[in-house]
């Protein structure tokens, strides 16, 4: 390229113009194909059309293509239909015992057999599915509310607010949940029912969830709707429970499902340690205590409400795990 010519596609400033670049050398033809034979300027269209995506919907659409949810999910379903109505699965007394059937083999409409006290065991499992069901779902329930509530507050108001609840909850961290629970239920031993095991779990096992939701707001409240709803006239409170609170939960739910089979294993231990719920309440750790004494003459007694226990809370885990594969981004594949 000649002085000339090169001058001639600078501009005023020195810089060179757009001709400069298309310059080719000799013997080389450039080819530039018309603009509507080349459809590139559709790669990074949106289609506006569309309905906007949120990460409830993104964690929904990850749930139908994952075998472990559907899975858990029919097993889940199952348990709590037997929970729900016993009835449509056995039309015996799970208390109704005659010493006359102690310890005898299965049979037509017995199929699990009878255990030592001559109780139907097909029968107890599944009444005892509603009552470990129900410690699960009710300590769960009131560990995730008081848990976030408490974690909530100390993660948004911080200061002196967040060091006084955060020594709380290091206090209760330290004091291992079973061992907790057999103490407390010892000093109350005259009395025992669902809701004071219910009480007991949730007293020791809040401390996780407070960690994780606390975690969770401290997160949230410096993002940009936190400030600009500020800047709008919102108060702190609204702030918290209207916008904070609602981005803070995918943690906190992913920890409740796989918290609830812990504290159904928890029940079921407390109950087999003989400091659970009364003997007189049907249950799987309960009846997995009194067969203990039949495990070299009849395992089977032992087999059932323990294998009832164990599908239980393998469903739970892998629901679990499933929530948390969809709730959280990191772990998700492409």
């Amino acid at each position: 390229m000649t002085n000339e010519n090169l001058d001639n596609q600078l501009d005023n400033s020195g810089e060179p113009t757009p001709e400069y670049f298309m310059e080719t050398l000799p013997g080389q033809d450039r080819y530039v194909a018309p603009l509507d034979e080349t459809p590139l300027q559709d790669v990074d269209s949106v289609d506006e059309s569309a309905p906007a995506a949120s990460m409830w919907a993104d964690a929904w659409r990850t749930l139908r293509r994952n075998p472990l949810f559907i899975i858990s999910g029919i097993v889940i379903l199952f348990i709590i239909i037997v929970a729900i109505a016993p009835g449509l699965f056995t039309k015996q007394d799970p208390n109704s015992c005659d010493l006359a059937n102690s310890l005898s083999p299965a049979s037509n409409g017995h199929p699990f057999g009878y255990d030592m006290q001559g109780c139907d065991v097909y029968t107890r499992v599944v009444y005892g599915t509603r009552t470990s069901l129900s410690v699960g779902v009710l300590s769960t329930l009131l560990v995730v509310f008081v848990g976030t509530l408490i974690g909530a507050v100390a993660g948004f108001f911080g200061g002196w607010v967040d060091a006084v609840l955060s020594r709380i909850t290091d206090i209760f961290f330290a004091l291992p949940m079973l061992l907790g629970a057999i103490v407390v239920l010892q000093m109350f031993k005259t009395s025992k029912s669902i809701w004071k095991v219910v009480l007991v779990l949730a007293l020791f096992g809040w401390v996780g969830v407070c960690r994780i939701a606390r975690s969770a707001v401290l997160e949230a409240k410096n993002l940009e709707f936190n400030t600009a709803s500020t800047a709008l006239g919102s108060t702190p409170t609204r702030n918290l429970f209207r916008h904070i609170l609602p981005n803070s939960l995918a943690p906190i739910i992913v920890i409740g499902t796989t918290s609830l089979a812990s504290y159904i294993v928890a029940e079921a231990t407390l109950s087999f340690l003989g400091v659970g719920l009364p003997t007189t309440t049907v249950s799987w750790g309960g009846d997995i205590s009194s067969a203990q004494v039949n495990l070299q003459t009849d395992p089977l007694v032992l087999f059932y409400p323990s294998a009832a226990l164990a599908i239980t809370v393998l469903a739970f885990i892998m629901m679990g795990d499933a929530v948390k594969d969809a709730l959280d981004p990191k772990s998700r594949t492409a």
